[in-house]
């Protein structure tokens, strides 16, 4: 168990909270198929796709670059020392939740994943109560009214106040 930290288990990150249940629905594709709309909109979904994958991927880019600039871990799991608000946090206080979330949801309609899309739905709440809280609580105790004052700065996902 970790102390100082967000979260205290090994399953408290996104890749199990949300990677886990895409995966299911990956697999639900081949026991009972679902497919998108697709004769001709199936060029819109594969577009929409690949450019919420590139958004996610800019998002978790930036999101990962501010971290290494402030010489703090990714994982929260881990101990921070600071409230990053500059770059890409300046707009988000969950920059890589919400690129991964990007990335999964373009990867599912590029590749005609419905299930996905429908798994993705209960574990982007899964991901909120079980990650995204709990890291909100220990930011708040840890850093305070400096984190409060970001908070009526910055939206959770997107977006200043």
């Amino acid at each position: 168990m970790r102390n100082d930290a967000a979260h205290k288990e090994w399953w408290q990150i996104f890749e199990v909270i949300v990677g886990i249940p895409f995966l299911v629905g990956v697999a639900m594709q081949w026991v009972v198929p679902l497919s998108f709309p697709r004769a001709g909109a199936a060029a819109i979904f594969i577009f929409a796709g690949i450019a919420l994958i590139i958004l996610g991927i800019i998002l978790a880019a930036l999101a990962r670059g501010e971290f290494r600039r402030h010489a703090q871990p990714t994982d929260p799991g881990q101990p921070t020392q600071k409230i990053i608000t500059t770059g890409v946090f300046s707009i988000s206080r969950n920059p890589l939740y919400l690129g991964g979330i990007s990335m999964l949801v373009g990867l599912a309609l590029a590749c005609n994943l419905p299930w996905a899309i429908i798994l993705l739905l209960p574990a982007s709440i899964a991901c909120y109560y079980i990650l995204i809280l709990p890291e909100e609580r220990y930011l708040a105790e840890k850093f305070g009214e400096a984190y409060r004052l970001y908070t009526e700065r910055v939206h959770r996902w997107i977006g200043r106040k």
